[in-house]
């Protein structure tokens, strides 16, 4: 779940500085609400697709498949931080707090939705949109186009990858009567949608570029983000697909941190 969350910090930080940059208590609140938030999201994800893990080999591992956690302890984690995720929404401000409800019933429907359309891939995206543009209104307390586009940009961006991502289990989905993208459509189909949604990430990212003026640091930041995508669809096309999605969701951690590091150079000193 630590990495999980290192993962998605970004995200959220992404909205903050896109908002303006806000005071250390907002950016100290935004890191409690996203930590929580995905730790009561990745506990929703483990208790509810339980017996789903168990027959997947490569998930039998997990914790609650091995008998080494109690569903009911994993139950209490994710309520306890979902508390914790409204209260901290609270301390941002009122927009927040009444959006948080919103966010744990995101949260909680995700897993469910793959056992139902195919689309979950997007449901996926859609949920970890909610990291930038919640960072976005902690700031700035309102509604614009903004943190919409930034939310695209992490919604495309994440479907993309679990579109490669879900690929490993093409075969066993089908069998489980799971729905997903590769199930349903095939390989060369889903690699097609997967690199489809990459472009729209990234135009999506040119477009809050251009429509915010930023300046030099987070252009180039963005020519580093385009070729690790390039890379990764290039990876995803790879015969071996053991081999190719380790190297794949490797090099996918070092492009939150690219981007967010380009837009706090942007912000703060340029």
């Amino acid at each position: 779940m630590l990495e999980q969350t290192l993962f998605a910090l970004p995200f959220a930080y992404l909205g903050v500085l896109f908002a303006g940059g806000g005071t250390i208590i907002s950016w100290v609140w935004v890191t409690i609400a996203l930590s929580a938030a995905r730790t009561a999201g990745m506990s929703f994800n483990r208790v509810i697709d339980a017996e789903i893990d168990a027959k997947n080999p490569r998930t039998s591992d997990r914790l609650i498949p091995k008998g080494e956690v109690k569903p009911a302890t994993v139950w209490l984690t994710a309520v306890i931080f979902s508390i914790i995720l409204i209260i901290s929404s609270y301390k941002l401000n009122m927009l927040c707090f009444y959006l948080s409800f919103v966010a744990v019933v995101l949260l909680f429907t995700y897993s469910y939705f793959k056992r139902f359309s195919s689309s979950s891939h997007f449901y996926l995206g859609f949920v970890e949109a909610a990291a930038p543009i919640g960072g976005y209104l902690a700031v700035s307390g309102r509604f614009t186009i903004i943190p919409f586009i930034l939310g695209l940009v992490i919604m495309f961006w994440i479907a993309g990858l679990d579109i490669v991502y879900a690929l490993q289990d093409t075969e066993f989905d089908r069998d489980e009567n799971l729905h997903s993208i590769p199930s349903r459509f095939g390989k060369i189909k889903a690699l097609r949608i997967s690199a489809s949604c990459y472009v729209l990430s990234m135009s999506s990212l040119i477009a809050a570029g251009i429509l915010t003026d930023r300046r030099i640091f987070y252009w180039l930041s963005l020519v580093c983000i385009g070729k690790i995508f390039l890379y990764q669809q290039k990876l995803a096309r790879n015969e071996d697909m053991s081999l190719a999605i380790k190297s794949f969701f490797k090099v996918n951690m070092f492009v939150s941190p690219i981007l967010f590091f380009g837009t706090f150079l942007d912000v703060y000193f340029f």
